[in-house]
Order: C-alpha cells, then sequence, then structure tokens
C-alpha cells in the first residue's frame, strides 16, 4: 500500500512538472504573437474570435503530450477530443482572447489533467502579466514563476456577503438567460463588485483577494484548472 501510495505522488508530481513544460512552451508561442500586426484573427460559429495563436498553441501542446503521454486523451477548445482512457488533458490554449486581440494583457493559457473524471492537476500560465498559478490534488495551490520560486495561496475567510467582494462577467450573457434581475439584486447585498472576467476573476477567488466569481456560462476547459 505503501509502495503504490508512494508511486501515485510521484506520478502527481511528474504530471504537474509536465504542466509545467507545457506552459513553458504555451508562453513561447502565445508571446510571440501577442501584438502581432499580422495575427489572423476569424469568428468561430459561437460568434466567439479564434487566432492563430489560439490554434498554434493548442497544437503544441498536442504534439507534446502526445510525444510525453501517447496513452492520454486531450480535450482542447480549438479542436476537440482525441485519444481515449482515464486519464484526459484539458486545455484552453488561449483564455480571453478577445483581450488578446485588442492588446490587454488579461489572458491566459489553461491546463489540467482528469482522471477518472477528477481533476488532480491545475495551472493557468499568464505570460503577459508574468504570473502563473497551479494546485495538484494533495499538493496545495500555488502562485509563482516557477516550481522553485513558489507562494501557497487560499481562498479568503469572508463568509458574508455584506463584506464580500465579488466578480461579474457578460452582463449581457445574464441577461440573455434572464437571470440579470438575480445578478444586480446579488450585487446589492455585497460590499462591492468588479467585472475581471475570465480565468483573472478565478484565480482571484484562488488567491483570496475576490470572495466570489460569477459567470452565466462556462465550458469545462473555462474551469478545471
Amino acid at each position: 500500500m505503501k509502495t503504490s501510495s508512494t508511486s501515485s505522488a510521484d506520478r502527481l508530481r511528474e504530471d504537474l512538472a509536465l504542466a509545467h513544460e507545457l506552459a513553458d512552451a504555451a508562453d513561447v508561442v502565445s508571446m510571440d504573437r501577442f501584438l502581432s500586426a499580422d495575427l489572423a484573427v476569424e469568428v468561430k460559429v459561437d460568434s466567439s474570435p479564434v487566432t492563430d495563436a489560439d490554434t498554434a498553441v493548442e497544437q503544441a501542446l498536442r504534439d507534446m503530450l502526445a510525444a510525453r503521454r501517447p496513452d492520454d486523451a486531450v480535450l482542447g477548445e480549438e479542436s476537440g477530443e482525441t485519444g481515449g482512457g482515464d486519464r484526459r488533458w484539458i486545455l484552453d490554449p488561449i483564455d480571453g482572447t478577445k483581450n488578446y486581440v485588442r492588446g490587454v494583457p488579461v489572458w491566459a493559457t489553461l491546463i489540467a489533467l482528469q482522471e477518472d473524471g477528477e481533476v488532480t492537476v491545475g495551472l493557468v500560465s499568464a505570460p503577459a502579466l508574468g504570473r502563473r498559478w497551479w494546485a495538484a490534488r494533495g499538493l496545495g495551490a500555488h502562485t509563482g514563476g516557477a516550481l522553485a520560486r513558489t507562494r501557497r495561496i487560499s481562498v479568503s475567510a469572508v463568509e458574508d456577503l455584506s463584506e464580500a467582494s465579488v466578480s461579474y462577467s457578460s452582463l449581457a450573457g445574464w441577461e440573455k438567460q434572464g437571470r440579470l434581475p438575480g445578478l444586480l439584486e446579488l450585487s446589492r447585498r455585497v460590499w462591492r463588485t468588479r467585472a475581471y472576467g475570465d480565468f483573472w476573476c478565478h484565480l482571484l477567488v484562488a488567491e483570496g483577494a475576490v470572495d466570489a466569481a460569477f459567470e452565466p456560462e462556462v465550458s469545462l476547459w473555462d474551469l478545471a484548472p
């Protein structure tokens, strides 16, 4: 039992280290295209933008995973799901593509590993901000520039709505779902509201800087890390 436990812990650390390697590779590709005058932008069926950087980052990550974890499945926002099995890497090559297109530095690559339906490793890398966050099951959540330079993070201790700082996104999305009145009512009961949006609001919650984040709709790759 002890040997099996040790083996699982070692594998988890190896997977976390690989997630950092994936993020390093993604950072190089995404930063190379950020603010490029020739950035190619298309509109997807759901009316959201996708750039050549999105597709290039995801392909780079898929190529690395094919070489390092050939038996693992991969689910990516741009290319869907490939492979099968109990282990699945979940990728959002650039979360915050609209910001990326407009030159706003608040965007990130999201990477997660799901095993038997549960996320065991999660990492978010925002190279234009010089920030990275990660967590692994049983190892806590951290932020820093690399595994060797870390600061452990945790959510805030605020429990009362009247003392809470909350973030929301896309008022139009809430209105489309008929839930805007409820969001507005909630906003009147909290200490303050801010519209940070995308990955940023969730990482601020993870750090304890914001107490809660609300979005009208998300996909698995948005929240898996």
